[in-house]
């Protein structure tokens, strides 16, 4: 008789990955939470007070593209996210290895595009200040910028795990 070793998943060790998702998941649950604080403001302030604050526009589409943004990529980490997940159940193991092996490969690819492009747009209206909110107009695009970085990375750790969960035998 010998004694199973394989931890339930609920048991499992944290890897500095999941311990990072979590926390971006966190972010984006706050900045959820925030949104609903500043946009219920809005309404009060609006219909009761008579006196519509300029700040709540900006700062709720910031709250919005961090909420989107880093939901995206905790989405990617968990498997959740970009995925071919009723095609891949009806292929054969030798294409869905393929598939498996693609798909962190176009994740990252996209990754790279939206965190460069994010950046690219962040920098260029830093200068420019928002209407209604001491913010920079494309302040925006920070969590766009963020995000796709933490796609990429959370897709390269799932092409890792392809690769590595690849039998001895078979070439790739």
């Amino acid at each position: 008789m010998s004694e199973d070793t394989t931890l339930a998943p609920d048991d499992a060790p944290k890897s500095a990955l999941d311990r990072l998702a979590d926390a971006v998941i966190a972010i984006a649950a706050t900045a959820l939470f925030g949104l609903v604080i500043v946009q219920g403001w809005q309404v009060f302030a609006r219909y009761v007070i008579n006196d519509s604050p300029s700040w709540t526009e900006p700062v709720t589409l910031l709250l919005l593209s961090v909420a989107m943004s880093l939901g995206a990529a905790a989405g990617v980490h968990t498997r959740r996210h970009f995925g071919f997940f009723l095609l891949q159940d009806h292929m054969r193991p030798a294409i869905r290895k393929l598939v498996d092996l693609l798909i962190p490969l176009v994740i990252i690819a996209i990754g790279i595009v939206i965190a460069y492009w994010g950046a690219v747009l962040l920098f260029d209206g830093l200068h420019i200040k928002a209407a209604g909110a001491s913010l920079p107009q494309s302040i925006n695009y920070l969590p766009l910028s963020v995000g796709g970085a933490l796609m990429v990375v959370f897709a390269l750790n799932q092409f890792v795990g392809v690769l590595r969960a690849a039998p001895a035998g078979e070439g790739l």
